[in-house]
């Protein structure tokens, strides 16, 4: 089930990040992640999964009830979250959430529009709907502007916007082609440059098109952290390998983890991921049966 490949993956990536997040890629490089930690940067619990996946599962749970993309449903979700602990799986709650998609929240509880809320500027631009938009790639011929505007309810800018795409690209590519995963993303880059061509936003994008990606950062940014991902990805031959390398450049370690797992998910299968992650992981059995709603969904579309 391509769904559970992606999504588990994406789950257990954010998992082994959030102990060490915030940590330096020097302190990672004196103390690699080498398996589920507990405890550390969040005090949480092992296995704890952070907004990342909180944000994921709120966005695919909208669209199974809704059967559908509904903004402003996906939104509610996104507030039940925020504010009333759903889709998380730590005693503590919510207990993490990015600035930009804070704001987009805030001002959809004032009145705005759902696809009006998200931050518009050039500081708006960390991986806040980067890390959520996997479940998107899994809905056959979704358009561009559809994937434009899920990110668009917390980060609105172009540079967001594209980035959204191209990740969900990779995702959809690897889902229907048999290809190397530099294949994947070259084909998928090739569609992006194409269609973007006349936005001045896709010249944040060069680094990747050209393949340079010998000197990249996990951080919140949200192209530097789809380069860290594909530099990763490029990298490595297996899922856990690919997930621990993401953490293990440091600061905003969960989102990068989560980001790559997603892909590396998809491209390796479930049962490429360690059964003990996932077996670390409370709620993962909810988790699980969403996932077979949400394939079920997008059998029937």
């Amino acid at each position: 089930m391509k769904v559970k490949d992606g999504i588990i993956g994406l789950v257990v990536g954010d998992a082994l990040g959030v102990p060490v997040e915030f940590s330096g890629k020097y302190e990672r490089e004196m103390d690699p992640v080498t398996d589920m930690r507990e405890y550390g940067s969040h005090l949480q619990p092992k296995g704890t999964w952070s907004d990342d996946s909180s944000m994921t599962i709120a966005t695919m749970a909208s669209i199974v009830n809704k059967n559908g993309i509904d903004y402003e449903d996906i939104m509610n979700e996104f507030i039940n979250w925020a504010y009333d602990n759903k889709y998380t799986n730590s005693d503590d709650g919510r207990f993490d959430i990015g600035t930009t998609t804070g704001r987009s929240l805030r001002r959809y509880q004032r009145g705005t529009p759902a696809l009006e809320s998200g931050g518009t500027g050039e500081r708006d631009n960390g991986n806040g709907s980067l890390m959520r938009i996997l479940p998107l790639a899994f809905i056959q011929d979704i358009d561009y502007d559809t994937i434009e505007k899920v990110s668009s309810l917390t980060h609105a800018h172009d540079i967001s916007r594209i980035a959204c795409v191209l990740y969900v690209e990779i995702a959809r590519s690897m889902l229907e082609n048999d290809l190397e995963i530099a294949e994947h993303v070259k084909s998928s880059c090739d569609k992006i440059k194409d269609y973007y061509k006349d936005c001045p936003s896709l010249k944040k994008f060069n680094k990747i098109f050209n393949n340079d990606l010998d000197d990249v950062r996990g951080r919140t940014f949200v192209v530097g952290s789809l380069e860290c991902v594909i530099h990763c990805l490029l990298n490595t031959d297996n899922y856990e390998d690919a997930v621990l390398k993401a953490v293990n450049f440091g600061d905003d370690t969960d989102t990068t983890a989560a980001i790559c797992g997603g892909l590396a998910g998809i491209y390796y299968g479930y049962d490429s991921i360690p059964k003990d992650w996932i077996g670390a992981i409370n709620k993962i059995d909810e988790v699980e049966l969403l996932c077979e709603d949400y394939e079920a969904f997008c059998s029937e579309i």
